[in-house]
């Protein structure tokens, strides 16, 4: 987890960001074949949601990635 999330509030800016980066990085290499980041960065992004998800459930929502 970022050190710079320390609150509720700063999980759920981080976790809007890191959904917005996942789904563009989704689209980006499944609709457009033209992937922006590599599969390691792809991969850190997630773990770091799942990781906010898992600390703070309440931010847990069905469209999650």
């Amino acid at each position: 987890m970022s050190s710079a999330v320390k609150t509720l509030q700063g999980a759920q800016a981080r976790v809007l960001e890191l959904r917005t980066e996942i789904d563009r990085a989704n689209r980006q290499y499944y609709e457009l074949d033209q992937p922006e980041i590599t599969d390691a960065e792809y991969d850190a992004l997630f773990r770091e949601l799942v990781d906010l998800e898992t600390q703070y459930p309440e931010l847990i929502t069905p469209d999650s990635p």
